[in-house]
């Protein structure tokens, strides 16, 4: 899995590429936490994430409670097998997705 950062004021984008599983997750995890603090918006590009299991699910949700306190989270250019997991897990109803 390969992260990528970008940072425009309070606002970081995470493009995430790979797969987010039970190994990277806790990169994605360390990466939050760099750069989280202070943060108004932080957004995840996941066009070209390939996959994402339970462990990754953690690491976006353990995200999005941190951010409803100081801002807002975006998750961004999700294919069909994410939007999948997604669905099938709820997280639509929490996450805003676009």
């Amino acid at each position: 899995m390969n992260i990528n950062k970008t940072q425009e004021d309070k606002k970081v984008t995470l493009a995430v590429e790979g797969r987010l599983d039970t190994t990277t997750a806790p990169d994605l995890e360390a990466a939050i936490e760099a750069c989280i603090e202070g943060l108004e918006e932080l957004d995840f590009d996941f066009a070209e994430l390939e996959y994402i299991s339970s462990a990754g699910l953690r690491v976006i949700l353990g995200a999005q409670k941190k951010m409803n306190k100081q801002g807002k989270m975006v998750i961004r250019n999700a294919n069909d097998v994410i939007m999948e997991v997604f669905e099938i897990t709820g997280f639509v109803d929490i996450l805003t997705i676009e």
